[in-house]
């Protein structure tokens, strides 16, 4: 059973925008911490930015930091980031993930091993 699907992804040029989207099928599945992760080929996984349950806390990969934005909306089960000034470097499939428990920390938001449930990933390519 599917748990949080992404979508958004698409092919676009250095300096265009995109913004993802990840639904979780269940409210149970985005009832805590929520998360974007992305990995290129021959990359290991990399933190890009998460976001509390209640928002109040968001935080962002030093890379994506000013370019990218992370928002949820709780009502829908869906959590987003808008992507602008995209870079060539940003080419990677990009994965959702959520935690069930609300507790936060920056540790705990930039560790992927700290998520329970996970998408399969959207592509995201961005030529130069």
């Amino acid at each position: 059973q599917v748990q949080l699907v992404e979508s958004g992804g698409g092919l676009v040029q250095a300096g265009d925008s995109l913004r993802l989207s990840c639904a979780a099928s269940e409210r149970t599945f985005s009832s805590g911490t929520m998360g974007w992760f992305r990995q290129d080929p021959g990359k290991e996984r990399e933190f890009v930015a998460a976001i509390s349950w209640s928002g109040a806390s968001i935080y962002y990969a030093d890379s994506v930091k000013g370019r990218f934005t992370i928002s949820r909306d709780n009502a829908k089960n869906t959590v987003y980031l808008q992507m602008n000034s995209l870079k060539p470097e940003d080419t990677a499939v990009y994965f959702c993930a959520s935690r069930t428990r609300i507790e936060v920390s920056s540790y705990i938001a930039r560790a992927s091993a700290e998520y329970d449930y996970w998408g399969q990933g959207t592509q995201v390519t961005v030529s130069s």
